[in-house]
Protein backbone atom coordinates (compact mmCIF):
# COMPACT_ATOMS: atom_id res chain seq x y z
CA UNK A 1 0.00 0.00 0.00
CA UNK A 2 1.16 3.52 -0.76
CA UNK A 3 0.12 5.30 2.42
CA UNK A 4 1.74 8.70 3.01
CA UNK A 5 0.58 9.90 6.42
CA UNK A 6 -0.71 6.48 7.53
CA UNK A 7 -0.76 6.22 11.35
CA UNK A 8 1.67 3.29 11.26
CA UNK A 9 4.34 5.76 10.15
CA UNK A 10 4.29 7.44 13.53
CA UNK A 11 4.05 4.26 15.58
CA UNK A 12 6.92 2.50 17.24
CA UNK A 13 5.92 -1.11 17.64
CA UNK A 14 8.03 -3.72 19.45
CA UNK A 15 9.95 -5.85 16.99
CA UNK A 16 9.45 -9.22 18.67
CA UNK A 17 7.77 -11.63 16.27
CA UNK A 18 5.65 -14.51 17.53
CA UNK A 19 4.70 -17.25 15.11
CA UNK A 20 1.43 -19.05 15.74
CA UNK A 21 2.59 -22.12 13.80
CA UNK A 22 6.27 -22.90 14.28
CA UNK A 23 8.36 -21.56 11.41
CA UNK A 24 12.08 -21.76 10.75
CA UNK A 25 13.91 -18.62 9.71
CA UNK A 26 15.14 -19.19 6.19
CA UNK A 27 18.92 -19.25 5.77
CA UNK A 28 19.48 -16.89 2.85
CA UNK A 29 21.61 -18.10 -0.03
CA UNK A 30 24.71 -16.22 -1.07
CA UNK A 31 23.59 -13.15 -2.98
CA UNK A 32 23.53 -13.92 -6.70
CA UNK A 33 23.13 -11.65 -9.68
CA UNK A 34 19.60 -11.24 -10.96
CA UNK A 35 18.19 -9.46 -13.98
CA UNK A 36 15.23 -7.12 -13.99
CA UNK A 37 13.14 -5.78 -16.85
CA UNK A 38 9.92 -3.87 -17.36
CA UNK A 39 7.35 -5.88 -19.31
CA UNK A 40 3.88 -5.14 -20.62
CA UNK A 41 1.15 -7.77 -20.71
CA UNK A 42 -2.52 -7.59 -21.57
CA UNK A 43 -5.56 -7.72 -19.31
CA UNK A 44 -8.93 -7.51 -21.01
CA UNK A 45 -7.20 -5.95 -24.02
CA UNK A 46 -5.50 -3.22 -21.98
CA UNK A 47 -1.87 -2.69 -20.98
CA UNK A 48 -0.62 -4.03 -17.66
CA UNK A 49 2.92 -2.89 -16.81
CA UNK A 50 5.06 -5.07 -14.57
CA UNK A 51 8.60 -5.75 -13.41
CA UNK A 52 9.98 -9.21 -14.13
CA UNK A 53 12.96 -10.22 -11.99
CA UNK A 54 14.91 -13.37 -12.79
CA UNK A 55 17.61 -15.12 -10.76
CA UNK A 56 20.64 -16.66 -12.41
CA UNK A 57 20.31 -20.16 -13.79
CA UNK A 58 17.59 -22.29 -15.29
CA UNK A 59 13.94 -21.18 -15.48
CA UNK A 60 13.02 -20.69 -11.84
CA UNK A 61 9.85 -21.02 -9.80
CA UNK A 62 8.00 -17.73 -9.93
CA UNK A 63 6.06 -15.54 -7.50
CA UNK A 64 3.37 -13.05 -8.50
CA UNK A 65 3.25 -9.97 -6.22
CA UNK A 66 -0.04 -8.03 -5.92
CA UNK A 67 0.01 -4.55 -4.41
CA UNK A 68 -2.56 -2.90 -2.17
CA UNK A 69 -5.13 -0.09 -2.28
CA UNK A 70 -3.68 3.06 -3.94
CA UNK A 71 -0.31 1.28 -4.18
CA UNK A 72 2.08 0.50 -7.03
CA UNK A 73 4.17 -2.49 -7.98
CA UNK A 74 7.27 -1.52 -5.96
CA UNK A 75 5.06 -0.69 -2.96
CA UNK A 76 5.73 1.51 0.06
CA UNK A 77 9.26 2.95 0.24
CA UNK A 78 11.20 1.79 3.31
CA UNK A 79 12.89 4.89 4.81
CA UNK A 80 16.05 3.12 6.00
CA UNK A 81 16.78 1.45 2.65
CA UNK A 82 15.02 3.68 0.08
CA UNK A 83 13.50 0.65 -1.64
CA UNK A 84 9.91 -0.47 -1.96
CA UNK A 85 8.56 -3.31 0.17
CA UNK A 86 7.96 -5.38 -2.97
CA UNK A 87 11.36 -4.41 -4.42
CA UNK A 88 12.99 -5.80 -1.28
CA UNK A 89 10.78 -8.88 -1.45
CA UNK A 90 11.68 -9.49 -5.11
CA UNK A 91 15.41 -9.15 -4.36
CA UNK A 92 15.13 -11.69 -1.54
CA UNK A 93 13.17 -14.03 -3.78
CA UNK A 94 15.88 -13.80 -6.45
CA UNK A 95 18.63 -14.40 -3.88
CA UNK A 96 16.84 -17.64 -3.00
CA UNK A 97 16.25 -18.88 -6.53
CA UNK A 98 12.77 -17.50 -7.23
CA UNK A 99 11.74 -15.32 -10.15
CA UNK A 100 9.02 -12.75 -9.55
CA UNK A 101 6.55 -10.56 -11.38
CA UNK A 102 5.22 -7.47 -9.62
CA UNK A 103 2.42 -5.76 -11.49
CA UNK A 104 0.77 -2.37 -11.52
CA UNK A 105 -2.96 -3.06 -11.60
CA UNK A 106 -4.69 -1.15 -14.38
CA UNK A 107 -5.09 2.47 -13.31
CA UNK A 108 -2.15 2.26 -10.89
CA UNK A 109 1.51 3.17 -11.31
CA UNK A 110 2.55 2.85 -14.95
CA UNK A 111 -0.57 0.95 -16.06
CA UNK A 112 -2.41 4.11 -17.02
CA UNK A 113 -2.35 4.09 -20.83
CA UNK A 114 -5.91 2.77 -21.04
CA UNK A 115 -7.25 3.23 -17.52
CA UNK A 116 -7.44 5.63 -14.56
CA UNK A 117 -7.45 4.77 -10.88
CA UNK A 118 -10.96 6.17 -10.65
CA UNK A 119 -12.11 3.17 -12.73
CA UNK A 120 -10.56 0.60 -10.37
CA UNK A 121 -12.82 -2.28 -9.35
CA UNK A 122 -12.25 -5.50 -7.46
CA UNK A 123 -13.31 -7.61 -10.44
CA UNK A 124 -10.99 -5.64 -12.71
CA UNK A 125 -8.05 -6.31 -10.42
CA UNK A 126 -8.96 -9.99 -10.19
CA UNK A 127 -8.91 -10.09 -14.00
CA UNK A 128 -5.46 -8.46 -13.92
CA UNK A 129 -4.16 -11.08 -11.49
CA UNK A 130 -5.56 -13.92 -13.59
CA UNK A 131 -3.99 -12.39 -16.71
CA UNK A 132 -0.63 -12.25 -14.92
CA UNK A 133 -0.92 -15.90 -13.89
CA UNK A 134 -1.69 -16.86 -17.49
CA UNK A 135 1.28 -14.79 -18.69
CA UNK A 136 3.66 -16.52 -16.28
CA UNK A 137 2.42 -19.99 -17.19
CA UNK A 138 3.37 -19.32 -20.82
CA UNK A 139 6.65 -17.48 -20.20
CA UNK A 140 9.71 -19.49 -21.22
CA UNK A 141 12.09 -17.68 -18.87
CA UNK A 142 10.32 -18.95 -15.72
CA UNK A 143 8.92 -22.28 -14.54
CA UNK A 144 5.24 -21.44 -14.87
CA UNK A 145 4.29 -24.85 -13.47
CA UNK A 146 5.87 -23.86 -10.13
CA UNK A 147 3.93 -20.68 -9.36
CA UNK A 148 3.17 -18.81 -6.13
CA UNK A 149 1.24 -15.65 -5.25
CA UNK A 150 1.75 -13.00 -2.55
CA UNK A 151 -0.88 -10.31 -1.99
CA UNK A 152 -0.70 -7.43 0.48
CA UNK A 153 -3.82 -5.75 1.91
CA UNK A 154 -6.31 -5.23 -0.96
CA UNK A 155 -3.85 -7.23 -3.06
CA UNK A 156 -4.45 -10.04 -0.58
CA UNK A 157 -8.18 -10.29 -1.21
CA UNK A 158 -7.45 -10.10 -4.95
CA UNK A 159 -4.91 -12.92 -4.53
CA UNK A 160 -7.45 -15.02 -2.63
CA UNK A 161 -10.01 -14.59 -5.40
CA UNK A 162 -7.50 -15.30 -8.18
CA UNK A 163 -6.34 -18.44 -6.39
CA UNK A 164 -9.85 -19.67 -5.73
CA UNK A 165 -11.02 -19.05 -9.27
CA UNK A 166 -7.95 -20.47 -11.01
CA UNK A 167 -6.74 -23.10 -8.57
CA UNK A 168 -3.30 -22.38 -10.04
CA UNK A 169 -0.90 -21.28 -7.31
CA UNK A 170 1.19 -24.02 -5.74
CA UNK A 171 0.96 -21.92 -2.57
CA UNK A 172 -0.60 -18.60 -1.63
CA UNK A 173 0.56 -15.97 0.88
CA UNK A 174 -1.86 -13.34 2.19
CA UNK A 175 -0.01 -10.48 3.89
CA UNK A 176 -2.44 -8.45 6.02
CA UNK A 177 -5.18 -9.29 3.52
CA UNK A 178 -8.47 -7.42 3.74
CA UNK A 179 -11.07 -9.91 4.95
CA UNK A 180 -13.91 -7.76 6.28
CA UNK A 181 -14.35 -5.25 3.47
CA UNK A 182 -16.90 -3.09 5.29
CA UNK A 183 -14.69 -2.77 8.36
CA UNK A 184 -11.49 -1.97 6.45
CA UNK A 185 -12.90 0.44 3.87
CA UNK A 186 -15.29 2.01 6.36
CA UNK A 187 -12.29 2.64 8.59
CA UNK A 188 -10.17 4.02 5.76
CA UNK A 189 -12.71 6.37 4.18
CA UNK A 190 -15.48 6.73 6.77
CA UNK A 191 -18.81 4.99 7.13
CA UNK A 192 -20.74 7.84 5.47
CA UNK A 193 -18.60 7.75 2.33
CA UNK A 194 -18.83 3.97 2.19
CA UNK A 195 -22.62 4.07 2.49
CA UNK A 196 -22.89 6.83 -0.13
CA UNK A 197 -20.76 4.85 -2.54
CA UNK A 198 -22.83 1.73 -2.12
CA UNK A 199 -26.04 3.70 -2.72
CA UNK A 200 -24.71 5.65 -5.71
CA UNK A 201 -25.94 5.02 -9.23
CA UNK A 202 -23.70 3.28 -11.75
CA UNK A 203 -20.83 5.34 -13.17
CA UNK A 204 -21.04 7.92 -10.41
CA UNK A 205 -17.69 9.20 -9.09
CA UNK A 206 -17.13 9.85 -5.39
CA UNK A 207 -14.18 11.53 -3.71
CA UNK A 208 -13.11 9.74 -0.54
CA UNK A 209 -10.89 11.36 2.07
CA UNK A 210 -8.74 8.62 3.55
CA UNK A 211 -8.10 8.41 7.27
CA UNK A 212 -4.43 9.34 6.85
CA UNK A 213 -5.17 12.48 4.81
CA UNK A 214 -5.15 12.11 1.01
CA UNK A 215 -8.19 12.11 -1.25
CA UNK A 216 -8.94 9.46 -3.86
CA UNK A 217 -11.60 9.45 -6.58
CA UNK A 218 -13.44 6.16 -7.04
CA UNK A 219 -16.27 5.05 -9.29
CA UNK A 220 -19.40 3.71 -7.62
CA UNK A 221 -18.53 0.32 -9.13
CA UNK A 222 -15.71 0.07 -6.58
CA UNK A 223 -18.19 0.46 -3.73
CA UNK A 224 -20.67 -1.93 -5.32
CA UNK A 225 -17.81 -4.44 -5.42
CA UNK A 226 -17.42 -4.17 -1.67
CA UNK A 227 -20.98 -5.50 -1.37
CA UNK A 228 -20.58 -8.17 -4.05
CA UNK A 229 -17.22 -9.72 -3.19
CA UNK A 230 -17.11 -12.44 -0.53
CA UNK A 231 -13.47 -13.00 0.44
CA UNK A 232 -14.21 -16.09 2.53
CA UNK A 233 -16.12 -17.78 -0.29
CA UNK A 234 -13.20 -17.00 -2.61
CA UNK A 235 -10.58 -18.55 -0.31
CA UNK A 236 -12.84 -21.53 0.41
CA UNK A 237 -12.57 -22.42 -3.29
CA UNK A 238 -8.78 -22.70 -2.98
CA UNK A 239 -7.53 -25.92 -1.39
CA UNK A 240 -3.80 -25.38 -1.89
CA UNK A 241 -1.32 -24.36 0.81
CA UNK A 242 -2.14 -21.03 2.47
CA UNK A 243 0.14 -18.73 4.49
CA UNK A 244 -1.64 -15.88 6.31
CA UNK A 245 -0.02 -13.07 8.28
CA UNK A 246 -1.69 -11.44 11.26
CA UNK A 247 -0.53 -8.12 12.69
CA UNK A 248 -1.77 -7.72 16.24
CA UNK A 249 -1.30 -3.93 16.04
CA UNK A 250 -2.96 -3.51 12.62
CA UNK A 251 -5.87 -1.06 12.71
CA UNK A 252 -6.43 -1.08 8.93
CA UNK A 253 -7.00 -4.82 8.57
CA UNK A 254 -8.02 -6.12 11.97
CA UNK A 255 -6.47 -9.38 13.24
CA UNK A 256 -9.85 -11.12 12.95
CA UNK A 257 -9.48 -11.11 9.15
CA UNK A 258 -6.54 -13.50 9.33
CA UNK A 259 -8.46 -15.84 11.63
CA UNK A 260 -11.40 -15.76 9.21
CA UNK A 261 -9.24 -16.69 6.22
CA UNK A 262 -7.77 -19.64 8.10
CA UNK A 263 -11.21 -20.79 9.25
CA UNK A 264 -12.68 -20.59 5.74
CA UNK A 265 -9.81 -22.44 4.07
CA UNK A 266 -9.53 -26.21 3.81
CA UNK A 267 -6.01 -27.42 3.15
CA UNK A 268 -2.43 -26.99 4.41
CA UNK A 269 -2.09 -23.64 6.14
CA UNK A 270 -0.01 -21.51 8.49
CA UNK A 271 -1.03 -18.48 10.54
CA UNK A 272 1.98 -16.21 11.12
CA UNK A 273 1.43 -13.69 13.91
CA UNK A 274 3.58 -10.68 14.76
CA UNK A 275 3.36 -7.54 16.89
CA UNK A 276 3.17 -5.27 13.84
CA UNK A 277 0.93 -2.74 12.16
CA UNK A 278 -0.31 -2.76 8.59
CA UNK A 279 3.07 -1.61 7.25
CA UNK A 280 5.14 -4.38 8.89
CA UNK A 281 6.90 -1.88 11.21
CA UNK A 282 9.13 -0.68 8.34
CA UNK A 283 9.25 2.82 9.80
CA UNK A 284 11.17 1.35 12.74
CA UNK A 285 13.33 -1.22 10.92
CA UNK A 286 13.13 -4.01 8.34
CA UNK A 287 13.45 -6.76 10.95
CA UNK A 288 9.78 -7.78 10.99
CA UNK A 289 9.42 -7.54 7.21
CA UNK A 290 12.55 -9.61 6.62
CA UNK A 291 11.36 -12.28 9.05
CA UNK A 292 7.98 -12.42 7.32
CA UNK A 293 9.57 -12.71 3.87
CA UNK A 294 11.89 -15.48 5.08
CA UNK A 295 9.06 -17.48 6.63
CA UNK A 296 6.91 -17.00 3.53
CA UNK A 297 9.76 -18.43 1.44
CA UNK A 298 10.15 -21.35 3.83
CA UNK A 299 6.45 -22.07 3.42
CA UNK A 300 6.76 -21.99 -0.36
CA UNK A 301 9.81 -24.27 -0.20
CA UNK A 302 7.90 -26.73 1.96
CA UNK A 303 5.07 -26.93 -0.58
CA UNK A 304 6.92 -27.17 -3.88
CA UNK A 305 5.67 -29.74 -6.37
Amino acid sequence: MNLPGHPDMNASFPLLVSVAVAATTLPLMAVAQSSEETVTLQSEGQDLVATLQLPEGNPAPVVLLLHGFTGTRDELVIPSTDEGVFERTADTLADNGYASLRIDFRGSGDSIADFTYESTTFEGQISDALAAIDYLEKLDSVDGDDLYVIGWSQGGVIAAAAAGRSGKPDALALWQAVGDLDASYGGMMGEETLAAGKAAASDHTLVATLSWGPEVSLNSAFFHGIEALDPMAEIAAYTGPLFVTQGTADTTVLPASADAYIAAHEGPEQLWTADMGHLFNVYSSTKTLDSMIADTLSFFDDHKD
